[in-house]
């Protein structure tokens, strides 16, 4: 049966981490937002402009969800690790999968921003390929904080809250 989770929560929460585990218990297909940015758009980027960074996540998202619907229509089960947010950008990939007729479930990891923050230091300083696709630096970090909008209920209605 098509199963379609999407893991969201800010920076640092462990949401690659996570997805690792959830593809292994749910014989998943990860698709991560990191690596993606990194590969296609790094060397471009020479500000912090979030109307810049956005338009090329929205490019990686419509490549990336045309392989998750081909994997969905195939009974195959999907884990979006794209950071979600927004309600809106969660939005938009419940109502595509809704169109698949699968209830997307909605993951929403959350910790102290402290503890994220030694989390990211650590990434950084680690440098593990698995989970690391680029530096996070503080000014990054101060950056996406407060651009994170926190699921309701109704978003969680197929998914989880999960302590991290």
């Amino acid at each position: 049966m098509a199963r379609l989770m999407m893991v969201c929560g800010p920076t640092g929460v462990g949401k690659t981490t996570y997805s690792l585990a959830l593809c292994k218990e749910s014989d998943a297909i990860r698709f991560s937002i990191d690596p993606w940015m990194q590969n296609l758009f790094s060397k471009d980027i020479v500000t912090l402009d979030y109307d810049w960074m956005i338009e090329r996540v929205n490019r990686c998202y419509a490549q990336i969800w045309e392989v998750s619907e081909q994997i969905l229509s195939l009974g195959g089960a999907v884990v979006l690790d794209l950071g979600f947010t927004t309600k809106a950008q969660r939005q938009h990939f419940v109502d595509l999968a809704k169109v698949l007729g699968v209830n997307a479930e909605v993951h929403y990891l959350h910790a102290p921003t402290e503890i994220r923050w030694q989390r990211v230091k650590k990434r950084n300083a680690e440098q593990d390929p698995s989970v690391f696709a680029f530096e996070v630096t503080n000014e990054m970090f101060e950056f996406m904080e407060p651009r994170f909008e926190i699921p309701d209920e109704q978003e969680l209605k197929y998914g989880c809250k999960v302590s991290t």
